[in-house]
């Protein structure tokens, strides 16, 4: 009888470990399709503001380098939570 506990525990005690893992691998998998997501739209602000024309007092070029920064920063975090 026992014995029986012991494994109706174990089992019970298996199963609550899987299904808590299923839903923190369904947050980060969440999580990193929303940086993913962030990356590609910053890409399409690089392909903007690249094909923009010059004459924008330097602002044009100061805010491509912060894009470049930015996407650099979204690669990192997105291989830190990997």
């Amino acid at each position: 009888m026992i014995q029986r506990s012991r494994l109706r525990l174990g089992v019970f005690a298996l199963l609550f470990a899987l299904c808590f893992a299923a839903i923190g691998a369904g947050t980060v998998l969440a999580a990193q399709t929303y940086m993913i997501n962030a990356r590609n739209d910053l890409r399409s602000a690089l392909t903007n503001l690249e094909d923009a024309q010059t004459n924008k007092g330097g602002h044009r070029v100061n805010a491509i380098n912060l894009v470049k920064q930015a996407i650099n920063e979204v690669n990192i975090g997105i291989q830190y939570a990997q």
